[in-house]
């Protein structure tokens, strides 16, 4: 059981791991609170945006749209390798998910099929959104597979994580397919090899 760092120290660590950040308006104060806590966190979950376009992909993941209102992630990372933070606390990016996978998560052991969606994920995770259509076929540059790693590794290295705490999307909430284009698998390696 985690607390959520404080929006001063994510963005040190960020930086401190690397990262190339960009800091979007008052994202420090922009957040879903209101409706709901956030907190204790368990990881991190990875996403894909189905969007093109990194000004507008970062302007979407701020706002949000109708029926889902923003922040959608606490940090964008776009196809140039720089994250931009959008928002921190509590953001529309996880949903409902599978309460089993949040065990294994916090277990930090294998990850069970995601057949349910009993859970609020809002709460438990922090989020990246990541620029890229999601077809399979949209490529996913080498600085931005890094960025991700980076950005991973330096939410897990606070915590004390090990790279099992860092899922996709596809693995907490049936139905979804994000990030499509790589293997969480492949990137956990990445994560895990940062760390040591």
């Amino acid at each position: 059981m985690a607390t959520p760092m404080s929006a001063s120290r994510f963005l040190e660590r960020l930086r401190t791991e690397g990262a190339t950040v960009v800091e979007v308006g008052d994202w420090e104060h922009h957040n879903r609170n209101h409706v709901g806590p956030w907190g204790p966190v368990h990881g991190v979950m990875i996403h894909h945006t189905v969007t093109r376009g990194s000004a507008q992909t970062v302007e979407l993941c701020r706002n949000g749209y109708e029926g889902l209102p923003g922040p959608l992630c606490h940090g964008v990372v776009t196809k140039d390798g720089r994250v931009h933070l959008v928002g921190y606390g509590r953001a529309n990016h996880a949903g409902l998910g599978d309460d089993d996978v949040l065990r294994a998560v916090i277990a930090e052991t294998a990850l069970p099929p995601d057949n349910e969606a009993d859970t609020d994920g809002n709460r438990h995770f922090y989020g990246f959104e990541c620029e890229n259509l999601g077809d399979g076929n949209d490529p996913w540059p080498a600085v931005q597979l890094e960025a991700i790693e980076r950005v991973s590794a330096a939410v897990c290295r606070h915590h004390g994580w090990t790279e099992r705490s860092v899922i996709g999307h596809l693995e907490w909430q049936p139905g979804k397919v994000d990030p499509r284009g790589f293997t969480m698998a492949s990137m956990r390696t990445r994560i895990g090899e940062r760390l040591r």
